[in-house]
């Protein structure tokens, strides 16, 4: 069994898309880019995954640089590689032209002593589905609190 730390979610994937299948891949790194995100100075939020030439590249997630990092740090909004094998990279491919796929980061943890990201192949929300999730979310709240109420006193 794999010794899994996650570092960083991403709670708006959840909350903007349907997330249809999840898939891991590795991400090419430097150093001092390693470091930081084992400070946890990773940021999700705003990130997204794009195919060019047969290869996965991963867009908009933020790393802050290294404090002790000088002349090595690297841009923290840089693009970085993905790795995935290439008949997993084709078939996400296919899926992502043909239909309303996007493919959005869900989470990025060690898997031992490697950085691993969850990727999801997702499906975007719409108003109503939202206010949807929020309101059974409020419901089963709710039903939380009544209980406890009713088991206190």
């Amino acid at each position: 069994m794999a010794n899994l730390k996650t570092i960083a979610q991403n709670k708006k994937a959840h909350h903007d898309y349907f997330i249809e299948e999840s898939y891991e891949a590795g991400i090419e790194l430097c150093g001092t880019e390693v470091k930081s995100i084992r400070s946890g100075r990773v940021n999700l939020k705003d990130s997204w995954c794009s195919i060019v030439d047969g290869e996965i590249f991963v867009n908009g997630m933020h790393i802050s640089p290294y404090e002790h990092g000088n002349i090595f740090n690297r841009d923290p909004m840089r693009v970085r590689r993905l790795l995935m094998h290439k008949k997993e990279i084709a078939r996400l491919y296919g899926t992502v032209k043909q239909t309303g796929y996007s493919l959005i980061p869900i989470s990025l943890y060690f898997k031992d002593s490697r950085v691993k990201i969850q990727i999801g192949l997702c499906k975007g929300k719409k108003l109503y589905d939202k206010r949807e999730d929020m309101a059974k979310r409020s419901a089963k709240r709710d039903m939380e609190r009544a209980i406890k109420e009713q088991r206190g006193g």
